[in-house]
């Protein structure tokens, strides 16, 4: 156990003392559990598609110290350079995802990544924290100076990345995205009948996206009506967590993940009932669980606006990722193509996800406080209004 001293001034002693050491310790137990689960998974993948047996498992080692490695630095900095730093991610994020409709790099009839020296990069999972943070800093300088049009530059926002996500198409994100945007408006206090147009407009979207997009007809129509035959991944995906039952086959002893397609990736969870069962499955679901509701608690005790807005962004995005996943797994909802944070394979993902908790570890530092008042960003009737 690494211990410091209070009196200990160095940049490391200060960032131990003050950091959230249980989400911190819980997003490393979820990094390990992510390269046991892909280490499991990605040699029947790598095979079938004539890769070396390793391929995934180098990969995504090197994926995960990186998400590692951003968690802790972004989680020193000050609440004034995570702040400059999502707004300057956020453009650039934004103008990578409008690139993949002039130069995306297609699979499976979507073109959401773009090849950087070779390596593929989905921008739009970096735009949920970033986008999650510029949509907190807009609502928050909106309630200081009333007459600063937060919300209008933020709808704006939003709208300029659904049009984008729309084109890809990438119907999982732009929901995703869409419920943080909501969830940051109802938290900063607008008028609920906006929240009910919003909610309105969002169900006139999700029926043109199923008139106009056939891959999406397609989903919803199998998932209600079974239509279009049995889901193969789906059945196979059942098949593996009851073959595991309660404690499991043991780790490497599972045999139907050999034949679920992208069983590394999008449905990853099924590795983890097959082999380990549904104790551990439930382990896993109460450590993503732990993270969210330890993270909302701190919130509780935020006084500085943007701190609440930007936390609870993050926080719900890193959850509604979570349940997409795991309900399409489970057939709860329609398929959709969304990693499990940090545990799935894939490299934008887990950078993405590490640098949403590294700047969540960041605003929620003890220290972080005490700078914000000495910067003098929160005025004390405003910090009132928003411890209440």
């Amino acid at each position: 156990m690494i211990a410091f001293s209070r009196a200990d001034n160095t940049l490391i002693a200060r960032w131990w003392v003050t950091v959230d050491r249980w989400t911190l310790g819980a997003l490393c137990l979820l990094i390990g559990c992510g390269y046991i689960m892909v280490l499991a998974a990605s040699p029947a993948v790598a095979e079938r598609i004539h890769a070396e047996r390793d391929m995934f498992i180098i990969k995504q080692l090197v994926f995960l110290a990186i998400a590692l490695a951003v968690i802790v630095a972004v989680s020193m900095l000050p609440p004034r350079l995570v702040r400059r730093l999502a707004l300057a991610g956020c453009a650039v994020a934004l103008l990578a995802t409008a690139m993949t409709l002039v130069v995306g790099v297609e699979t499976k009839g979507a073109a959401r990544w773009i090849s950087i020296a070779g390596n593929r990069v989905q921008p739009s999972e970096f735009l949920k924290p970033c986008f999650a943070l510029t949509t907190a800093w807009l609502l928050a300088r909106q309630r200081r100076e009333p007459g600063f049009p937060g919300v209008l530059i933020a709808l704006g926002l939003f709208v300029a990345i659904v049009a984008i996500l729309k084109k890809q198409p990438d119907v999982g994100m732009m929901a995703v995205i869409g419920a943080v945007f909501m969830i940051q408006l109802f938290v900063s206090g607008i008028n609920l009948l906006w929240i009910g147009l919003g909610l309105l407009l969002s169900g006139g979207g999700g029926m043109m996206l199923y008139t106009l997009l056939p891959h999406v007809r397609r989903r919803v129509d199998q998932f209600l009506y079974g239509k279009g035959g049995g889901n193969y991944q789906i059945d196979k995906v059942m098949e593996a967590f009851a073959n595991g039952g309660l404690t499991g086959r043991g780790a490497g002893e599972g045999s139907i993940k050999d034949s679920i397609p992208d069983v590394h990736a999008d449905v990853v969870f099924a590795v983890v009932g097959e082999e380990f069962g549904l104790i551990v499955c439930l382990l896993l679901v109460g450590v993503f669980a732990f993270i969210v509701l330890r993270g909302l608690l701190r919130l509780m005790r935020e006084q500085d606006l943007f701190v609440v807005f930007a936390g609870t962004g993050l926080l719900a995005g890193f959850g509604l990722q979570t349940m997409v996943n795991l309900f399409s797994t489970l057939g709860m909802m329609p398929t959709k193509g969304m990693t499990l944070p940090l545990i799935s394979y894939g490299g934008s993902s887990a950078v993405a996800v590490g640098l949403g908790m590294g700047m969540l570890l960041s605003l929620t530092r003890a220290r972080a406080r005490d700078e914000r008042t000495r910067e003098g960003r929160v005025p004390d009737g405003l910090a009132r209004e928003g411890a209440a």
